[in-house]
């Protein structure tokens, strides 16, 4: 009884597909194409290079804003994984040209700050305000996350200011790595080399 059931059901299902056919391809091909324009047309467009560095295999991205996204010690995979589904992905290394290139001068202690324009507009506004403090602290300082939440007006977020630094999107360039534990213990790091990345910046500029 079941079975015949199943086939009554697998018949009615091929009757209305039958009945109602599937589109030509004509119509399908211009509906790729429709598609295709528009993609090309409203989709946010986000270009992204790689460099060799001290810290493995870096990654950058820019929008047409500026730089949106760094990383290192992950795969390309996973750096390319975070970005909007809907955005366009394109490897264009004259893009990001500019910003490999003071971070090359950084990592070769010619330089100390970043001249970029960056965009964190996808953070929370408690993000984006824990991320401005943070850029404001020199090379070879460091400062607790109780002092960032004490700039901020909050002195008792120190758990949230972490948190938000957890979240940034461009490290180095943000340099959360100059925040630590009110213990003297470097807390966590957003890069994807962890701690060993953030004690290595430190020793860089200076502050181990």
């Amino acid at each position: 009884m079941t079975a015949q059931k199943t086939k009554n059901e697998i018949s009615v299902v091929q009757q209305l597909r039958a009945a109602l056919g599937s589109p030509a391809e004509k119509v399908l091909s211009h509906s790729r194409v429709r598609v295709s324009k528009w993609f090309a047309a409203e989709a946010s467009l986000i270009q992204w290079g790689e460099m060799d560095s001290p810290l493995g295999t870096l990654f950058a991205a820019v929008n047409q804003r500026g730089l949106c996204s760094l990383d290192f010690g992950r795969q390309e995979a996973e750096f390319l994984g975070r970005f909007d589904p809907r955005a366009r992905l394109e490897k264009n290394p004259n893009a990001v040209h500019r910003v490999l290139a003071q971070l090359s001068e950084y990592f070769a202690g010619n330089r100390s700050s970043f001249n970029l324009p960056v965009d964190i507009s996808q953070l929370t506004p408690f993000q984006r305000s824990v991320l401005d403090v943070t850029s404001r602290i020199a090379p070879g300082q460091v400062w607790t996350y109780h002092r960032i939440a004490e700039e901020l007006g909050r002195p008792r977020s120190s758990r949230p200011v972490g948190q938000a630094l957890a979240h940034n999107p461009i490290p180095i360039v943000i340099p959360c790595h100059r925040v630590i534990a009110s213990d003297g213990s470097l807390g966590g790091y957003s890069g994807g080399s962890g701690l060993k990345a953030k004690r290595w910046l430190l020793r860089l500029e200076g502050a181990m």
